[in-house]
Parts: C-alpha cells; structure tokens; sequence
C-alpha cells in the first residue's frame, strides 16, 4: 500500500503529523476521523511518490498480468468481484490496493468501469473505455480479452523502440565521457610543455587549447546543461503546454518527423478499432480515443475528426483532411468503409504502420550508429593530430 503524510487536530486542539499506509487518501483520511482526529491534510509521502515513479514500469507489467488474469477467469463463469480478488492475488502494492478498492465497490454496486475510472494512473482512458463497451454490449469477457491483447501489443512495441534505441545512447555517452577526458584531463597535461616550449604553435592546436581553456572556465555553466535538461523533460512531461512544444520539436526534426507520423497513425487506429470491436458506436470510439490518444496534437487532429464525423462526414474524409495522419490511412479506412469492415481494416492499418515505425526506428538507429561514430572519431582525431603537430613543430625547432 502506498504511504501518506497527515496533519491533524485532536480534541484538545493538539496538532499531530505522522505517516501511514492506506488503500487511498479518503481511506486514511476515514481511519483517522474514526480515532477522533480531525484531518487538515493528507497527502502521499515524498519518499512513496519517489518509490511509486521509480516502479512505474513494474505497475504496467502488473496491470497487465491483472488483465490476463481476469481474460481466463471471467470466461470459465467466475463471478466478476470473486475474478477481481483472484487477479489481485498476482498484483502487489498500487495495483493491489486499486484492485481492492475496485472490488469493493463493485460490490456496492458500481460498474466496473466507473470503478477502474476512480484509478487513471494505473488504468488509462482506453482500458476503461473498452470496459465500458463491453458493458454496453454485455460481453465483459470479451473486452478483457481484447484489453489483454492490447496491452501486450503495446508492450512488445515499446520493447522493441527501446531495444533499438539502447545502442546509440550508450555510444552517445560513451563519445561524450571520451571528449570530455580529453578536453578536460589530457590537454591541460600538454598545455605547459606547449606554451612553455617558445615555438609557434600550428593554428590548429592552438584553437584546441583555447577551447579547452574556455571550457575550464566555464565548467559551472556547463553543469547548469543536464540540469536545464532534467528541468525540460519535467516540464514537457508534466504540463501541457509542455508536452505540445515536445511533440511539436518531434515532428519538425526530418530524422523523426516520418516516425513519429506513423506511431501516431497506428495508435489512433488501433484505439479506434479495439474500441469498435467492443462494441461502442464510431463517435463514442472516437470520443474515447480523443481521451485515450496522449500526443496534444493528435488529440487536437482527432477533436476535429470527431467533429467532421458528427456534422455527417466520413471517417475516411475527415481522416483524409489531416496533415498529420499519412494519406495511407484515409485510404484503407476508405476500403474499409466501402467493404463494411471499418474495424478490421483499422486493426490493419494499425499492424501497417506499427510495423512501419518498428522499421524506421531500426533504421533510425542504424543511422545513428556509424555517424555518431564517425563524429567523435573526428573530434578524438583532430585532437590527436594538432597535439602531434604541434609536439613535431617543437622537436623540430630543437634541432636547428
């Protein structure tokens, strides 16, 4: 269970804080007013939030197995709180305390998928609107199976955009360990001897040495970069703005821009379709995809398909009007439409251009191998040879 920080009064007006665990705030909140406290503030622990990030991909591999748990108990007949329990037998911590939570109030008498909304951290729009329709259309176990299906196809392609993308960090931090040795602990060594030996130093070392000693200078600003960069990330990962001008800069950059267009293309297809296949209409699918959808200007595209679509337009014509969808996925959502099998050509579609992006990832990376390569071989060459240069010049002068 996750831990939370209290302030509270008791009756005599003392005012107490400590730490405890809790399925929620609101539980611990109740725990405390039933020992007579009166609760000013509760709020999670700065030590659990650190713990809870730093397991953020233990939680989905959790949520996942959950799913996969409730896929193959729900079809044999299990009652859905008696399935519920059982599924968290294969949880731990958030995931075991939501799922608690969940059970209980399906109990009361809740729907499930109201439930799974009161916990978006760990279940996103997409799982619960996929909940929600198979609700609609009275076929639950379906719906989990489709979300099982789902989740791991997102889990494989995640994988493989990392594994592919795992290199070239680690050649990328290795050059920029080199470098910054060189620049920073093997020319200082040289600067004496070349300065102190009264010959004219070759125009190519002495740039080299006056980088270096700019750098030396300002090694406290050049500390200020992984902060300014850490301080970046929260904010294009926190905020929305921020996540706009992120994904603005993707779609800019020429390397990336074709990437980033197919891995958006294929999300909102498989959004759409899996929603469809379970049973929600096409302006409710495309609702729940605008929520599900997390890149800001894919949501903004998809609002304005959603529009199109209830003024009376097509799919494959509000699609078509796109400028950030490739023109291929208005044109099998077209066949699809023609055909009457809209969803199975958006499951398509999404193989298409998630397969695509798998490729221009690997192709991506493949790229960045050799050049990043070649670029610090350069740099570490260009300073080999303006130190031998300049070492030759000074033997040189010492024979005449």
């Amino acid at each position: 269970m996750p831990t939370y920080a209290y302030q509270a009064v008791d009756g005599s007006g003392k005012r107490t804080r400590g730490q405890a665990q809790a399925a929620s705030s609101g539980a611990l909140a109740r725990t405390l007013e039933e020992r007579g406290l009166f609760v000013l503030d509760v709020a999670e622990s700065s030590e659990a939030a650190g713990a809870r990030r730093g397991f953020r991909l233990g939680r989905r591999r959790e949520v996942l197995e959950v799913t996969r748990a409730l896929a193959a108990l729900l079809p044999v007949g299990m009652p859905l709180a008696q399935a519920l329990n059982a599924a968290s037998g294969v949880a731990s911590g958030d995931v075991k305390a939501a799922l608690q939570e969940v059970r209980a109030r399906v109990e009361r008498g809740d729907t499930l998928s109201t439930a799974l909304a009161e916990h978006r951290k760990l279940f996103s729009p997409l799982y619960v609107g996929l909940v929600r329709a198979g609700e609609r259309s009275g076929d639950i176990d379906a719906a989990f199976g489709r979300l099982s299906a789902q989740l791991e196809r997102d889990e494989a392609l995640r994988g493989k955009i990392l594994s592919a993308s795992i290199y070239p960090m680690l050649l990328a931090t290795a050059g920029s360990v080199a470098v910054t040795v060189l620049l920073f602990f093997v020319l200082p060594r040289f600067v004496t001897l070349l300065e102190g030996s009264g010959a004219k130093l070759p125009r190519s070392t002495a740039t080299l040495l006056a980088v270096s000693a700019g750098l030396h200078r300002l090694w406290p600003v050049l500390l200020l970069i992984p902060l300014a960069i850490a301080a970046f990330a929260a904010w294009a990962t926190n905020t929305d703005e921020g996540r706009r001008v992120w994904s603005t800069i993707l779609l800019s950059l020429p390397g990336v821009r074709t990437l980033r267009r197919y891995a958006l293309a294929g999300r909102f297809a498989r959004l759409v379709g899996v929603l469809l296949g379970g049973g929600a209409p096409l302006l409710t699918a495309l609702d729940d995809t605008v929520e599900s959808i997390g890149d800001p200007l894919a949501r903004d595209d998809t609002i304005r398909i959603r529009t199109k679509v209830r003024e009376g337009s097509s799919l494959r014509a509000a699609v078509a009007e796109s400028s950030l969808f490739p023109p291929m996925l208005a044109q099998l959502i077209g066949v699809g439409e023609d055909a009457g099998q809209l969803r199975v050509f958006l499951t398509k579609s999404a193989d298409i251009f998630e397969e695509r992006t798998e490729r221009a990832t690997q192709r991506l990376a493949t790229f960045l191998e050799p050049a990043m390569i070649v670029m610090f071989g350069a740099i570490v060459a260009f300073v080999a040879l303006s130190l031998l240069q300049a070492i030759y010049g000074i033997n040189a002068n010492s024979f005449k």
